[in-house]
């Protein structure tokens, strides 16, 4: 059986397993070095603080997860956050990320969020470090291109581009309310 929780302080190393992959096989992740499981638990002590940070479970297995981070620095943009998702790469294709990112939302509603961002790696000729199958999914769960940057990310000897895509999931009304803090 499959289920969603919060994520938790412990669950580093497994997430970083899951991220490993990402880094050292793929453009995915223009990170070029996994990030150790101290830093994993630092920036998941970090982004949780305001952020929903979950995971998905199946047979109380981590198969995958999902975070959503701030999107700049300023005020003016506190109703907007750049989400994240990784899953498993033996369980790709199970619905997993599906999954994740209509609790991801569901979560960030709540919160009184109003633009989903995501910033995916592109390429025009698709080779063994990238296919574009990230922007397909976020197209299938309701988002649109706004921008690209061409030859941003350098990586494998080879220059990629990354994509912005954006979803609203709340109304855009003069005086928004105040974002609040995320379910624990």
């Amino acid at each position: 059986m499959s289920y969603i929780r919060n994520v938790e302080l412990s669950d580093a190393e497994v997430l970083v397993e899951i991220y490993r992959p990402y880094v050292e096989n793929t453009t995915i992740s223009f990170e070029c070095e996994t990030p150790s499981v101290d830093e994993f638990r630092s920036r998941i002590e970090n982004i949780s603080k305001k952020y929903p940070y979950i995971v998905m479970l199946d047979d109380d297995e981590i198969v995958g997860y999902a975070y959503a981070g701030r999107f700049k620095g300023r005020k003016a943009y506190d109703w907007c956050v750049e989400t994240t998702i990784y899953v498993r790469e033996d369980k790709k294709g199970g619905g997993y990320g599906k999954k994740l990112y209509l609790e991801l939302e569901k979560r960030l509603k709540k919160q009184n969020i109003l633009n989903m961002y995501a910033c995916i790696a592109y390429t025009d000729n698709v080779d063994e470090h990238l296919t574009n199958n990230s922007m397909q999914f976020h197209e299938h769960m309701g988002f649109r291109l706004i921008g690209t940057f061409k030859k941003c990310g350098y990586k494998f000897d080879k220059w990629y581009d990354m994509i912005w895509m954006e979803k609203f999931i709340g109304e855009h009304k003069v005086n928004p309310d105040a974002v609040t803090r995320p379910e624990i």
